[in-house]
């Protein structure tokens, strides 16, 4: 069931014939066809409103982007300190321990 079968010469499909040729006695290159022009692209015109839109978008995405950054330092900054506190009162308890 899982072995492989190979094709017999009898099963085989046969071997694709090769394309005639056109004109075997034409060696001429046929004219090459004309590249189509491609429109000129419009030009971008920025108004007043589209600039303030802009320069307002990008200083919110800024300000998103250093809020998440900030609170991210914050966080890795409070779990610092909050396992360094763990520490060293655990190894107040422990010494406390080992003294009596």
């Amino acid at each position: 069931m899982f072995t492989p079968k190979y094709p017999t010469p009898d099963t085989a499909p046969p071997p694709a014939a090769p394309a005639p040729a056109a004109n075997s006695l034409a060696t001429t290159n046929p004219a090459p066809a004309p590249v189509p022009q491609t429109p000129a692209r419009p030009t971008v015109q920025l108004t007043p409103g589209t600039v303030v839109a802009l320069v307002g978008g990008g200083t919110a995405v800024v300000l998103v982007v250093g809020a998440v950054l900030v609170s991210l330092l914050l966080a890795v900054a409070i779990t610092g300190v909050s396992v360094a506190l763990v520490a060293v009162v655990l190894r107040l308890l422990l010494k406390d321990l080992h003294n009596r």
